[in-house]
């Protein structure tokens, strides 16, 4: 998928705050510095669509992007971020379930992993939660420059392990590497078939 148009549609508190849309909307969401504003610039092919920052929580907001006029791309507030106030931890918390629960054209949430690290009880919690909520997502493992090959694939095998206690079946994953522009196109693949099936119905 080649992106022939991008626009920033703004940043809104509540999703009830966000414009009503009924194209296709893909949220990208994850734990505070695994590298989502980087995944999200990747795919849009902007060095600066959303704020990168050495500071985990930048995020604080729903950020709506339309691509080629066809699909919106929601930036969602990282989750599990222990250097806020616990007030203010719950206001994320409910802002995100709400987004997901009630966010009419929702077709996809990519939950972002970093894969350098082991499995962590929130990323595993976060999707219990999604399917609760029976919420279609895919799984997107950030950061895999910065490991080996066979580093990543036993990273991938930890968390299969993990996951597997819990469910029936791995859920799709995608390997990502911002800096080395790695899963990108596999991304834009995904997006643009489901973008046909929901063109179809």
């Amino acid at each position: 998928m080649i992106i022939k148009y991008f626009d920033f549609l703004g940043s809104f508190p509540t999703y009830r705050k966000c414009p009503a849309d009924t194209r296709p909307e893909y949220a990208f969401i994850g734990r505070s510095n695994v590298g989502k504003s980087s995944l999200v610039n990747m795919i849009c092919n902007r060095n600066k669509a959303a704020r990168v920052s050495g500071t985990p929580g930048k995020t604080q907001l729903i950020n709506l992007f339309l691509i080629n006029n066809e699909w919106l791309l929601a930036d969602l507030p990282g989750y599990g971020y222990a250097r806020v106030s616990k007030t203010k931890r719950k206001e994320f918390e409910r802002m995100i379930r709400d987004y997901l629960r009630f966010r009419d054209n929702l077709a996809c949430t990519f939950l972002l992993i970093d894969i350098r690290h082991k499995p962590q009880p929130n990323d595993l919690d976060f999707m219990d939660q999604l399917g609760k909520m029976r919420i279609p997502f895919v799984l997107v493992f950030t950061k895999a420059d910065k490991k080996k090959p066979i580093e990543n694939e036993e990273s991938i095998a930890a968390f299969r392990e993990a996951i597997l206690e819990r469910w029936e079946e791995m859920p799709q994953y995608f390997i990502t590497s911002s800096n080395a522009k790695m899963g990108r196109e596999e991304l834009m693949e995904f997006i643009q078939q489901i973008n046909e099936e929901l063109s179809d119905q």
